[in-house]
């Protein structure tokens, strides 16, 4: 067999260009992904889609940030926190969630002396409305907070609501206080369904596992659900969602440049459409 030394030649350094190139898209690739930076956000759940939606804007405000998000209740997220997971920046539905992390706050909540977030990055972003809210069918006509604290004293009915160590369920808590109801006596009577978060109460009122539920206005406009009635400042309080990046993340620029974009008309008008209000100086 003869050889074409030419073309084997050619052939060769062909092979050796290739390989090169392939070698230097590699190593490309691998600095593209090194200068990638991961944010992890740690959220309340009733910010699931908002977020995600803000997500996928700030892709295009910051291409060289990956964000991560973790959704679910604010008492859950804290502990991991707590526990040493890795955050770069909390988003609570509730205040006491945050004061627990907070070596400012007073020692009364952060009863550990926890001195996780940054106190300079702290603010107050967002506030929310509880809700009384129903499915379609709606039952057992329920039509007021006012009228089901009369149903639960009198009737066979189920209310759902989030857990105690969850901020719905806090907030809750406040509204049975005001109508002077008692929560251990209503849940001995099996007048009332908890949820480790605010997702878990409104997909009970959405499959109809209860007659009404307390959640947050803007988790009752992602489900289609009926709200029938709003809790006021006096029966539960304001409903703050305060805003910290942690002290122990290895990237506090990328962080703070984060919740500084939340605070944009663009980011913001994503929390305004499902009901959220930014709060007011």
């Amino acid at each position: 067999m003869r050889y074409n030394w030419k073309q084997t030649g050619f052939f060769m350094i062909s092979l050796v260009m290739a390989l090169t190139g392939a070698a230097g898209t590699a190593k490309a690739d691998s600095l593209t992904e090194k200068e990638v930076k991961e944010l992890t956000v740690f959220a309340a759940a009733s910010l699931t889609e908002t977020l995600t939606e803000i997500g996928s804007l700030y892709k295009e405000e910051a291409p060289d940030i990956k964000l991560i998000f973790n959704f679910d209740s604010s008492g859950t997220l804290k502990t991991q926190i707590q526990e040493g997971a890795v955050c770069d920046l909390f988003i609570s539905a509730g205040q006491k969630q945050m004061n627990q992390l907070d070596i400012e706050a007073d020692p009364a909540v952060n009863t550990e002396g926890l001195d996780l977030i940054d106190p300079a990055t702290r603010q107050d972003l967002l506030e929310n409305k509880v809700t009384l809210c129903v499915n379609e069918e709606n039952r057992k006509g329920i039509n007021s907070f006012e009228q089901l604290s009369g149903l639960l004293k009198t009737e066979n009915i189920l209310m759902g609501m989030g857990n105690s160590d969850v901020p719905v369920g806090q907030y809750t808590q406040k509204i049975l206080d005001y109508y002077d109801l008692d929560e251990e006596e209503l849940a001995g009577a099996g007048k009332i369904s908890y949820g480790s978060n605010v997702k878990e109460v409104t997909t009970q009122i959405l499959e109809g596992s209860v007659d009404c539920g307390v959640i947050y206005c803007t988790d009752a406009f992602s489900a289609g659900l009926t709200i029938v009635d709003y809790a006021t400042a006096e029966m539960c309080g304001q409903v703050i969602y305060p805003a910290a990046v942690l002290k122990n993340t290895e990237f506090p620029d990328e962080a703070k440049a984060f919740l500084a974009f939340l605070e944009t008309e663009e980011a913001m008008a994503v929390f305004e459409k499902v009901g959220f209000t930014p709060v007011k100086e």
